[in-house]
């Protein structure tokens, strides 16, 4: 990283500075500390494509909602991305928990809704410790 930092130091003055790459050293060189903080600690990614790759489904539904036909149609789509959204964070099968949702629906009162979560459904089907 200071071989890095002395080669930016030095290539800032051979470069002009409204070019692409002189506007993008003059950034990074503005940036320096944060840029390197990730160095400190061991467990900090260098950089975050782990959340972006995350988010991406979200990002692409919003934009897949302006076609969806209809204001309830767009709530309803995002329904379904919160329902499959949080499947995937707990790691349920999607399918699975529709089907055992889909069972337990039609006995559950509207004030006991979150008695079938997906959160809910990991839990019962975990065995028992």
């Amino acid at each position: 990283m200071d071989q890095f930092k002395d080669w930016l130091d030095k290539g800032g003055t051979q470069v002009t500075p409204r070019s692409p790459i002189g506007k993008a050293m003059s950034y990074l060189v503005t940036r320096w500390q944060k840029f390197t903080k990730y160095t400190d600690h061991g467990i900090v990614e260098i950089d975050n494509n782990i959340i972006e790759n995350a988010i991406r489904p979200l990002a692409l539904g919003r934009k897949n909602y302006l076609f969806a036909g209809n204001h309830a149609a767009a709530i309803t789509i995002g329904y379904y991305y919160t329902i499959f959204g949080t499947c995937k964070a707990l790691g349920v099968n999607p399918y699975d928990y529709m089907m055992w949702f889909l069972t337990k629906a039609p006995s559950i009162k509207t004030s006991e809704i979150g008695k079938i979560s997906p959160a809910e459904f990991k839990k019962s089907s975990e065995p028992a410790t």
